[in-house]
């Protein structure tokens, strides 16, 4: 029984030497020197002062507190003087603050909760979260002496703080791995393809989740072992990932389709070629996307293979290709002019008929453009013929300059030659004939029959080449990219040793910008050569023998004719208005040969006129007195 008493008295008292005290204290105006006198005192702790500390403290207590909260006091006054005090053994010594962490203060492990008021050194482990970014996140929670280390291999903080602040710091790294905690889940692809899943996955991810914040990141891997995908991130977002994938898991009805596009104005082999050139430069993020693209000449469509929704990229570029294509239709008059004749026609009626250019013609289709002709020039057929005003009766003109010569011997017509052009796209004409000329021979001389020797021949074309190709810049106005070549027989091989036929050849290559309707004269094609005449004197002339010696001769002149090629071009933006251009055109004629009627009227009557005037003039002048001797 006496032992039992001393064993409780004994703990009794034990309990009341470790209980916290409280204690009364207020001071004003205190050293700091006397302050840590007094914590040690009131808290049998010895303290080593190893630095002069200057300055007072105020307390002011309106109630009691406990001896243990008077040590702590004292840390905070020592804080605002730059020091602090660390365990040494069983004794406090006062260090500076910034220098703690080098006093081998108390490290405490990992696993275990801190309290006290002296630094303490712990290390804390990080788990789903880069130990250097929740470093950065809490670096505002230690105190301003705290020293702060990460260990990235461990991806471990190592922190010498005060007791509090590390706990604070503790309790928000939990959270941070509580809600960075990642996951991993096998999701099975049963009706989709699961790597097309995954890029559309992989944006709906960007944006229904912050990915600048590491711990909202969910990472999509597709896995074509399983044609399934295998998700990383936290359960909350793997969650609705799953969600999500299991509502676009769907049968379907739309994956790659067979589409034939039948073209109605393209060549099919071009609009291929387009086509895949276009393909060709685009990037697309699943090479399975790329769409298949081939022609079918029999048909002359577009076959393609793809995704609807690229297929539909596909029809619009198709559609832009296969618009109905600019024609132009384009009139030629290739005519022949003598020089000769042509001027002795310019004397005879008094205007500019010698030069057979572009230039001259105009000039002489100067006489046969009136006002008095005007008012057929007003028809309501020239308007569709490209609008073109005054230069449709300057068309008019020139067709009836050259109708005129030719009635006077001084033109004819060699070709008048249509022909209809689609846009960009070369068409030629060509006017001529064929012969044949000597490329080789070979001799047979074997002794026996059939010796000789055997020729062998090729066929040339000798006449006039007419290249056209138009570029249509609206509905009224074109550019003619054109090429005139004429090759002549100089010599058929009667008047040479080699009886080879002699050719020459001219080549006229020019650009010109027309409105429709308009035209335009090439010329510089010319040939010369030398004719024969025999003049005679009628009836004596006739007589044998002594008729040609006596009163006819023959004499050689040096002829030139010029091949001038008129071109009209008449824009079509519609196939359905080449007939209705044709029935305009046919009226047009019938204009023109009421025009020529009248302007042949005029000119001959100017040409009376002026004979009328230049008559007595000259009887005047031959008979004048002042001129008699």
């Amino acid at each position: 029984m006496k032992l039992i008493k001393l064993l409780v008295l004994t703990l009794l008292l034990t309990l009341n030497l470790s209980a916290r005290e409280q204690i009364n204290v207020n001071f004003a105006n205190l050293q700091i020197n006397d302050f840590i006198k007094l914590v040690s005192k009131i808290t049998h702790k010895n303290i080593l002062i190893a630095h002069k500390i200057n300055g007072t403290v105020n307390f002011v207590s309106t109630a009691p507190i406990y001896d243990d909260e008077l040590l702590g006091i004292l840390v905070s006054v020592l804080e605002t003087k730059g020091y602090t005090l660390i365990k040494k053994g069983s004794i406090l010594e006062v260090v500076r603050s910034s220098e703690a962490a080098k006093h081998n203060v108390d490290v405490v492990s990992p696993n275990k909760k801190i309290d006290g008021n002296l630094m303490v050194t712990q290390a804390i482990k990080v788990e789903g979260e880069n130990v250097d970014v929740v470093a950065a996140k809490i670096r505002y929670l230690v105190s301003k002496t705290a020293k702060v280390m990460t260990m990235k291999e461990s991806n471990t903080l190592l922190i010498t703080d005060y007791p509090k602040n590390i706990e604070t710091i503790k309790k928000v790294i939990a959270d941070i791995n509580k809600n960075s905690k990642n996951i991993v889940k096998i999701v099975h692809i049963e009706h989709t393809d699961a790597k097309k899943l995954q890029a559309k996955l992989t944006d709906i991810t960007k944006s229904i989740f912050n990915t600048k914040i590491v711990s909202q990141n969910v990472k999509i891997i597709y896995d074509e072992n399983i044609n399934g995908l295998i998700l990383v991130g936290t359960s909350k977002n793997i969650s609705t990932m799953y969600n999500l994938i299991k509502k676009l898991d769907v049968e379907s009805h739309v994956n790659n389709k067979v589409q034939i596009f039948e073209l109605k104005n393209s060549d099919a082999k071009a609009v291929e070629k387009t086509l895949s050139d276009i393909i060709k430069k685009q990037t697309f993020s699943d090479p399975s996307l790329k769409p298949s693209i081939s022609m079918s000449e029999e048909i002359n469509a577009i076959i393609a293979i793809g995704e609807p929704l690229i297929l539909k990229g596909v029809k619009l570029i198709i559609d832009e290709l296969d618009k109905e294509k600019y024609q132009v239709y384009v009139q030629a008059k290739i005519v022949e002019i003598n020089k000769n004749k042509s001027s002795e026609i310019g004397v005879k009626y008094g205007f500019a008929a010698g030069d057979v250019s572009s230039s001259g013609l105009y000039a002489m289709s100067a006489n046969f453009g009136s006002k008095e002709l005007s008012s057929l020039t007003s028809v309501k057929v020239l308007d569709y013929l490209g609008n073109i005003g005054s230069g449709a009766g300057s068309a008019l003109a020139l067709g009836a300059t050259l109708d005129f010569l030719q009635i006077h011997g001084a033109s004819k017509s060699i070709s008048n030659p249509s022909i209809l052009c689609v846009n960009n796209k070369e068409s030629s004409i060509y006017v001529g004939k064929t012969i044949s000329i000597v490329s080789g021979s070979v001799s047979n001389n074997t002794g026996g029959v059939g010796t000789g020797v055997t020729q062998s021949y090729k066929r040339e074309d000798v006449g006039l080449t007419l290249k056209i190709k138009p570029r249509v810049s609206s509905t009224d106005k074109v550019t003619l990219d054109v090429e005139a070549i004429l090759e002549n027989i100089l010599d058929d091989g009667s008047q040479n040793a080699t009886k080879q036929p002699v050719t020459s050849k001219q080549e006229v290559k020019t650009q010109a910008i027309l409105r429709s309707g308009e035209s335009i004269i090439i010329g510089g094609l010319v040939k010369s050569y030398e004719r024969d005449a025999k003049n005679k004197v009628p009836l004596l002339g006739d007589i044998p023998i002594v008729g040609e010696y006596l009163f006819s001769s023959t004499s050689r002149t040096k002829e030139q004719d010029n091949l001038v090629v008129i071109l009209t071009p008449y824009v079509i933006d519609k196939s359905a208005k080449l007939s209705q251009l044709q029935r305009e055109l046919g009226t047009l004629a019938k204009i023109q040969e009421e025009y020529n009627k009248k302007a042949f009227e005029l000119v001959e009557k100017k040409k009376l006129e002026k004979s009328a005037i230049v008559k007595p003039a000259l009887e005047n002048d031959i008979f004048s007195p002042k001129k008699s001797r």
